[in-house]
């Protein structure tokens, strides 16, 4: 009997286990998105099918496929396939069954989105389904519910989800933008979603507005202002919960280029208070908490490294600006970069990776750099001048502003320099951008 009960436990267990695993499915990574070359996915994405009765908000058909498309053709791992080419008969089948995969394999389709959506009110209710047209096979499907209104948001979670799906990493699609814009005639501070959409203004000062920078955990933004007349520049913080804004530094002569410590508690910027612009650092209520750089040169654009071990920025104590690294726990200064006279505006990435920009052939181009062994990459290359790098929260992209098209705006483009892409297109220039966060 003893020897029953034990099988019978041991086989109960075993038919536990193996309805546990019933639900798992074991996801092939189709993209590997840490490899230096990632080739880009042939995808079709046909018009959405309207599933209502009423057919009701017909013009979503179209809406919602062009922003799932735009979504993963910015994130440079596809290529979405002309709606002109497609051999389906507009409205066709969304379940794997009832789809005629040679259809769509015949014009180079490797993957296969569809989609159908219900509106109910002012809700809405949508539906992809993702295919491997090769095999035939459903690789993904997901419901989405949300305000009618908010289509583009719906979007976008979806679009994180695939991405989810065929790397294994989180999406951007639901990150953010904020930027210097000019379309009053003054410098204001703005913010968009990360694709350029939805732009709304963080500042009405009237005035100059400066260097936005959202905190790690995107509840706020630092930025400077002129906008206390007969002063320099001070550095301002809104919470962009409570909407408060408050002066962190007033400080007389500069008060510039602050960059948040990544666990949030501090900032780094260059202050003059004393003569000398040397970089500092201070707390949330504006004290200052220690002088990291001292010396007689301009030391200027601070940027901590992921782990706040070390610190990157401009100074001109060679005779030219140049990127230097600090060893903050020592006081320890090396220089960075040696080649060309000019090298500015370093940023430091959370996969350890410093962006910057150097003076090329009488052109501002950007350059990435491995900290540790000083190698160098150059991303932009005769397209005007391309200014202000800044990384996704990730690190796999940069934004940066560019004068290619002769006025400055806002673009992307992948860590390595591929698919770079215009995103902002509002009336005069966008510049400075800084990326935060969901």
């Amino acid at each position: 009997m003893r020897r029953m009960r034990f099988l019978f436990g041991w086989l109960f267990t075993c038919s536990l286990l193996l309805i546990c695993l019933e639900g798992v499915t074991f996801a092939r990574i189709y993209i590997d998105i840490n490899s230096p070359s990632v080739p880009k996915f042939n995808i079709a994405i046909p018009d959405f099918k309207n599933l209502g009765e009423d057919n009701k908000n017909p013009a979503l058909s179209t809406r919602l496929s062009g922003v799932v498309s735009n979504d993963l053709d910015l994130s440079g791992y596809f290529n979405p396939l002309d709606k002109a080419a497609f051999l389906e008969e507009k409205g066709g089948p969304l379940k794997g069954k009832d789809i005629n995969f040679k259809d769509w394999s015949v014009i180079g389709a490797e993957l296969l989105l569809k989609g159908g959506y219900v509106c109910i009110g002012n809700r809405l209710e949508v539906e992809i389904r993702l295919f491997d047209v090769f095999r035939g096979r459903q690789i993904l499907g997901k419901r989405a519910l949300g305000k009618l209104e908010e289509y583009r948001h719906l979007m976008h979670r979806l679009s994180n989800e695939i991405i989810l799906k065929l790397t294994g990493h989180e999406g951007i699609f639901l990150t953010r933008l904020a930027f210097v814009g000019t379309a009053t005639g003054q410098r204001e501070i703005y913010a968009c979603d990360y694709d350029g959409h939805n732009v709304r203004p963080i500042t009405r000062d009237k005035s100059i507005a400066l260097l936005p920078r959202w905190s790690p955990d995107g509840k706020k933004i630092v930025y400077n202002s002129y906008k206390k007349k007969n002063s320099g520049p001070m550095l301002y913080l809104r919470d962009l919960v409570t909407g408060k804004l408050r002066r962190l530094s007033g400080r007389s002569g500069l008060n510039i280029g602050a960059c948040w410590a990544p666990d949030g508690k501090e900032l780094a910027l260059t202050m003059s208070h004393e003569g000398n612009p040397n970089i500092f650092t201070i707390d949330l209520q504006g004290k200052i908490l220690k002088q990291l750089v001292k010396h007689w040169g301009i030391d200027v654009s601070p940027a901590f490294s992921p782990d706040a071990s070390r610190l990157a920025f401009v100074s001109n104590r060679s005779g030219s600006p140049q990127i230097y690294l600090m060893e903050i726990s020592s006081g320890r200064v090396d220089r960075l970069t040696y080649e060309g006279k000019y090298n500015t505006s370093p940023a430091w990435s959370t996969l350890n990776r410093i962006v910057f920009v150097g003076k090329t052939n009488g052109n501002f181009d950007i350059f990435t750099m491995a900290p540790d062994s000083g190698r160098t990459k150059r991303l932009t290359a005769n397209s005007g001048n391309n200014e202000d790098p800044c990384w996704s929260p990730d690190g796999r992209y940069l934004a940066f502003s560019s004068n290619r098209t002769g006025q400055y705006h806002i673009y992307i483009m992948n860590a390595n320099g591929s698919t770079q892409r215009r995103v902002t297109f509002e009336k005069g220039k966008q510049t400075s951008p800084s990326w935060g966060p969901e």
